[in-house]
């Protein structure tokens, strides 16, 4: 069980081989790690290369140092990822990550603001956090206003990638009430949860990567494209963490 408060002791998961910046961005994937590091960061230098989990630390275009870290994929993995950097000097975080679109509107390559989370999954659930659980107020207004063409509002977070669209679609929408979710994907809700309990500010940002069709077909966008939009995400990112 993870207590509240700040979380104490040496890291198991992470083996730092560099400084890690007070405030950090949070890709699921190391190698968008890598390409985030390669595009925002002077000089990165490897933070952590243990377990696969490739993070980099450097001076952001505004001179001062950041840390971008992989979490790997769902929940469990953003939990011990995002404790152990805060149990290290992490005090702020942003989520630059991909999801699954529910509002039909949201096109591939679309960006959204998480408001908040509806917890569909395994790991928030057992933090007790209750059906949804909201990112930091003042990061996810700095988020917005570094990103004005972005579309803000709540998210779900589930276990299942491979899931049916339509009945993700259906369950995000109505559970726990309140607005339905615009997209589908497996970290933020965790994160948020912990962000909460170490008292650290967290805010998640999400490029659309796929879509689906009535019968839940996925459509899936193209690497370059999806790397471009990241490259947007996380300029927005790093102007939202300098804010």
């Amino acid at each position: 069980m993870i207590p509240s408060g700040r979380p104490r002791g040496q890291p198991i998961h992470l083996r730092p081989t560099a400084p890690l910046a007070p405030r950090v961005l949070l890709p699921g994937d190391p190698g968008r790690a890598l390409a985030l590091a390669q595009t925002l960061l002077s000089k990165p230098v490897m933070f952590n290369h243990h377990r696969g989990l490739w993070g980099y630390t450097g001076a952001a275009g505004d001179g001062e140092p950041l840390t971008i870290q992989a979490t790997g994929i769902g929940g469990p993995s953003a939990a011990i990822v995002l404790w152990e950097l805060i149990a290290l000097g992490a005090r702020r975080a942003i989520r630059v990550g991909t999801c699954g679109a529910l509002a039909p509107s949201l096109q591939l390559g679309d960006v959204i603001v998480a408001r908040e989370a509806i917890c569909l999954d395994g790991t928030s659930r057992a933090l007790a956090v209750g059906e949804r659980i909201a990112a930091n107020s003042a990061l996810t207004e700095a988020l917005m206003r570094s990103a004005p063409a972005a579309r803000a509002g709540p998210i779900a977070s589930i276990d299942l990638f491979y899931d049916n669209g339509s009945r993700t679609e259906l369950d995000a929408s109505r559970a726990a009430g309140g607005i339905p979710a615009l997209a589908v994907e497996m970290e933020a809700a965790t994160l948020f949860a912990l962000g909460a309990r170490a008292e650290v500010a967290v805010a998640c940002m999400l490029a659309v990567s796929d879509t689906f069709d009535a019968r839940g077909a996925r459509t899936r966008i193209d690497d370059h494209a999806l790397l471009r939009t990241s490259e947007r995400m996380g300029a927005a990112a790093v102007a939202a963490l300098s804010a």
